[in-house]
């Protein structure tokens, strides 16, 4: 991953256990199970947004490399490696 999207990912993930950490908290304190559920919707959200910019740069870098290298086998296995994880999202969603 690149400098700059490596350190972006890596505010975000820090914010997000900073969140979670404050789900538990909450949790822990009997909070309003509506509130409870805010907050991990924003969680939710806050990785959504985390995963999209480490896809963008795996697109960007590793899939255009492969795509230029010319080899197939290099080729699919970037592909393949993308179409599992989307598969086993769109798997667990129901």
């Amino acid at each position: 991953m690149r400098d700059d999207k490596k350190t972006a990912v890596d505010r975000r993930l820090k914010s997000i256990e900073g969140h979670v950490r404050g789900i538990q908290r909450m949790s822990e304190e009997d909070a309003y199970c509506m509130d409870i559920l805010q907050q991990i919707r924003a969680v939710q959200s806050a990785l959504e947004r985390t995963a999209q910019l480490i896809l963008e740069d795996h697109l960007n870098h590793c899939v255009v490399n492969a795509v230029r290298s010319g080899e197939p086998k290099e080729q699919e296995r970037v592909i393949g490696e993308i179409m599992e994880v989307f598969q086993a999202t769109a798997n667990s969603r129901g």
